[in-house]
């Protein structure tokens, strides 16, 4: 299972960003300052650190150095949205930077893309009795192949990493098309209702009037 610290000293910040970590699967340790994020790491051994900045006792900056001695990937959280903070990070070895108020279906997104790129992703997604392979890209159901599109696969997993939250069309399409959401545009419920009816998911992924779906979980 892949392994995440969290070191952030805003306590609803810190629960949030955990409790949506563990629904998807990784398990989470959690500091409210750099102290306590240092001895964890001398104590237990991670596949990602996410940082705030501004934390007590030591900063983002100096826990980040550290990190980067034991090879950690390291992801920045914090309020400093302005370009000198960026750059700074960025330069002193951060591998991403998310500013806070973020999207929780972005930060996942982050995570997900920083543990690809150093090759620490969970290459298999169990939901029920559907399993779903992310390398060779199989899906299966009580042991059945189910074939799908390149879409309906993406719009699956993105269903599936963010179980339990309600996701607008205009994020659904921006993430599994890649591009801005036409209003009047009916590509997402098309794809939507085929992954429903290939899956026997009709109550599963739940229509969430005037925002778009959400798969319980």
């Amino acid at each position: 299972m892949i392994r995440i610290l969290v070191a952030e000293d805003d306590e609803i910040i810190l629960n949030l960003i955990k409790i949506n970590l563990k629904k998807v699967g990784y398990s989470v340790s959690t500091a409210g300052d750099g102290v306590e994020a240092s001895k964890m790491m001398d104590e237990e051994q991670f596949d990602l650190c996410l940082f705030d900045i501004m934390l007590p006792k030591i900063d983002g900056y100096e826990l980040l150095e550290y990190a980067k001695s034991m090879e950690y990937p390291v992801i920045f959280i914090t309020a400093m949205g302005t370009t000198d903070n960026k750059v700074r990070g960025l330069k002193a070895g951060a591998d991403d930077y998310i500013t806070k108020p973020f999207e929780i279906v972005e930060m996942l997104a982050r995570v997900e893309s920083v543990l690809r790129r150093y090759k620490k992703t969970n290459d298999i997604i169990n939901e029920e009795d559907v399993t779903i392979n992310l390398a060779s890209m199989q899906v299966t159901k009580a042991g059945e192949n189910i074939e799908l599109t390149l879409k309906e696969f993406n719009l699956l997993v993105l269903l599936l990493r963010n179980r339990n939250v309600a996701l607008y069309r205009d994020v659904i399409y921006e993430n599994v098309w890649g591009g801005d959401y036409m209003g009047n545009s009916r590509t997402v419920d098309l794809h939507i209702q085929r992954l429903r009816r290939k899956l026997h998911w009709e109550e599963k992924i739940e229509s969430v009037y005037k925002v778009g779906y959400r798969l319980k979980g």
